[in-house]
């Protein structure tokens, strides 16, 4: 074989193995959906719609016949708002132990202002959002519906947490005050109390001392946001510590470093820290 044959076997060689490199490389190239649970369609008669749900399934239920799951519940539960955040935040507290593995249900939202207020009487308000007041509905639609479905359809062990910001955790904050019952543990942050002239904090006034929920725990967290919601967020907490013994324990996370719109993770992992603190994961 002469050096020019040889020069040409050599660059069929080298033609050949890049070709078939190149095959090889696009038959690894495979596309598969990323998942980290499902999403449901509830259609509510409460609310006359059909609701979007985001849940997030920990690792190993598919796997588990028999395993069973605590809830949490999150307000403003939309893929493009708190949902990835919050999942992220409670596999990574599973990851490292600091909490047990939970089903979080991400509740779409349809019209948050309508959802999560009641009716105000303030002129500005409802000419500014005219379609606020509905907040009834959409509790009735967390009891009667949406609690009944998850607890049908998913393997859950009876605990559940509601974690809301902003008007989410007005309406949190109006579930514990009106339904206790319906949350074992409610995390709260940034609560827009100001709504309606600060009416919500004039009922808790009135109302708490009715209900009796020992085993009812909250979180209230608030960061650098002015005056009014810090003041209205410590108010909550004076009126929930100074009811009597048998209602809920109530534990202040502040966040001063923080503002409305950076409040929400470390509000958040720090709460679902403290109550999850000694428990045996």
């Amino acid at each position: 074989m002469n050096k020019y044959l040889f020069s040409l076997v050599i660059c069929l060689v080298f033609c050949f193995s890049a070709i078939g490199q190149k095959k090889q490389s696009k038959a690894k190239l495979v596309h598969k959906p990323f998942s980290i649970g499902v999403v449901d369609d509830l259609k509510s008669k409460e609310l006359g719609e059909q609701r979007i749900l985001n849940i997030y399934l920990p690792d190993g239920y598919q796997k588990s016949d028999t395993g069973k799951y605590p809830v949490i519940y999150l307000l403003d539960g939309s893929v493009n708002e708190d949902f990835v955040h919050i999942a992220g935040l409670v596999q990574f507290m599973n990851m490292i132990q600091a909490m047990p593995a939970s089903i979080i249900v991400g509740i779409a939202n349809v019209d948050r202002k309508r959802d999560f207020t009641f009716p105000t009487s303030i002129a500005q308000d409802l000419k500014s959002y005219p379609t606020t007041g509905k907040s009834a509905k959409f509790i009735s639609f967390l009891e009667h519906e949406l609690q009944p479905y998850i607890t049908k359809n998913y393997r859950t062990n009876g605990h559940k947490t509601i974690i809301g910001q902003s008007l989410g955790g007005l309406l949190a904050t109006e579930v514990l005050v009106n339904k206790p019952h319906l949350f074992n543990d409610y995390i709260i942050v940034s609560p827009s109390l100001w709504w309606n002239d600060e009416s919500l904090l004039a009922d808790a006034k009135k109302l708490v001392n009715t209900k009796k929920y020992d085993s009812i725990r909250v979180v209230v967290s608030v960061g650098n946001e002015g005056k009014v919601m810090e003041d209205d967020a410590a108010t909550l907490v004076r009126i929930l510590k100074g009811t009597s013994s048998h209602w809920p324990k109530v534990i202040e996370v502040p966040q001063p470093g923080e503002n409305h719109a950076t409040i929400l993770h470390r509000a958040v992992y720090r709460a679902l820290e403290v109550l999850n603190a000694g428990e045996k994961k």
